[in-house]
């Protein structure tokens, strides 16, 4: 007999197409990345570390002090180091905002898919559930915006809260109104109705816009993220960096690694939204998630440290790229996944790479913002623990 609660299973499993094995073998792949990462950032984190907070917070003997040692290493950058970013520290919060809210609206939307409160064979209702978790996640890009635009010292506060109200989802539904166009000229069913569009804008006006505002004006009234050093009122001279701590360097290896820990899953979920697949495993995906997440944030974290060692103090949007790195890495697949999709028109490509630019844009944001958030606990905690003279 069938219990009427798991009539769907068979139709889900797609009579176990897709068996779990893959899934755990994928998971068992993506940990073990997660292992020999954080094992090889502990060595060489801890063992650095512990060096250096040694060295810098000896007393110098009376020989040191005659030869006058000379400092080197992240300690040089401390005056530096806090200093708000050289390029746009508007667009620099505005971007951890919407990275925020987007990482917000993914774990919850996940965990409850994975509780089984939405059920993959009702797909309108895992978009609705998405887009209302991030709509009612406004306040907390409101929240981070402001938190760090005021860190910053920025002026212009209602352009930063105004940015970030409407400037993700300006870009996502003008690209949204492009490819609806789109589908209407090609007679799809995929097109969504105007009535849809004006609720859309009803949630994008009424309730997220209402509640950036309010979680800005929470993040306003509190202090500034305070620091454990002053900064300097002049900026000291970066000297040149090696070719390996360039960007292009540090986009390409920032990425790979997350990439390869999510890879697996992400064929599934392509195979769902563009092969009309079911996807249904959603407490595999919490943990790829997850580990996606770590990864990410590890392999900032060790970048940001050699940067510092570099006496380079630019790592704001540094850190936030090597975070992000991961969406240009999903776009790039997204080309060698195309091939599988007979495409015949042009519509279907102004679709496909459509979304997926999106798609992919969200996850720069989302991991970029975790990179930018591990980097500025990781600094605190280190510059908080060495005396400065």
């Amino acid at each position: 007999a069938l219990h009427w609660a798991s009539r769907w299973d068979v139709y889900l499993s797609m009579d176990n197409a897709i068996p779990a094995k893959v899934h755990w073998l994928s998971i068992a792949n993506s940990l073990v990345i997660v292992i020999v990462l954080s094992a090889m950032i502990a060595a060489i984190l801890v063992r650095n570390l512990r060096r250096d907070f040694n060295r810098y917070n000896r007393l110098a003997t009376d020989e040191e002090k005659a030869e006058d040692m000379e400092e080197f290493g992240w300690k040089l950058v401390h005056a530096d180091v806090f200093r708000p970013p050289s390029f746009s520290p508007l667009l620099m919060s505005v971007c951890c905002g919407t990275g925020a809210q987007l990482l917000c609206m993914a774990i919850l939307t996940i965990l409850f898919s994975a509780m089984g409160f939405l059920s993959p064979s009702n797909r309108g209702a895992l978009i609705m559930a998405q887009l209302l978790l991030y709509v009612l996640m406004g306040s907390v890009a409101g929240y981070v915006t402001s938190r760090l635009y005021k860190t910053f010292k920025g002026k212009s506060w209602q352009k930063a809260t105004a940015c970030v109200a409407f400037g993700f989802p300006g870009i996502t539904f003008a690209l949204f109104l492009v490819m609806n166009v789109v589908a209407l000229s090609q007679g799809s069913s995929d097109a969504v109705p105007p009535l849809t569009m004006f609720i859309l804008l009803f949630l994008w006006f009424g309730i997220s816009t209402p509640l950036v505002f309010f979680g800005a004006y929470f993040g306003y009234k509190q202090e500034a993220i305070e620091f454990p050093v002053n900064t300097s009122s002049i900026p000291r001279q970066i000297p040149d960096q090696p070719w390996f701590m360039g960007l292009p360097f540090t986009l390409a290896v920032g990425g790979i690694l997350p990439f390869g820990a999510c890879f697996v899953e992400l064929y599934f979920i392509l195979a769902s939204v563009w092969m009309d697949q079911y996807y249904y495993v959603f407490a595999f995906l919490l943990l790829v998630f997850a580990i996606l997440v770590i990864t990410a944030a590890e392999i900032t974290v060790l970048f940001n440290y050699f940067q510092l060692c570099g006496e380079n103090y630019h790592w704001w949007w540094r850190s936030f790229s090597t975070g992000g790195s991961t969406g240009l890495y999903v776009f790039l697949y997204s080309f060698v996944y195309f091939k599988q999709l007979e495409a015949n028109s042009l519509a279907t490509y102004v679709l496909y790479f459509g979304y997926m630019g999106l798609a992919s844009l969200g996850l720069f944001l989302m991991t970029g913002f975790v990179g930018v958030t591990t980097c500025l606990i990781f600094n605190k905690t280190i510059f908080g623990s060495i005396k400065i003279d």
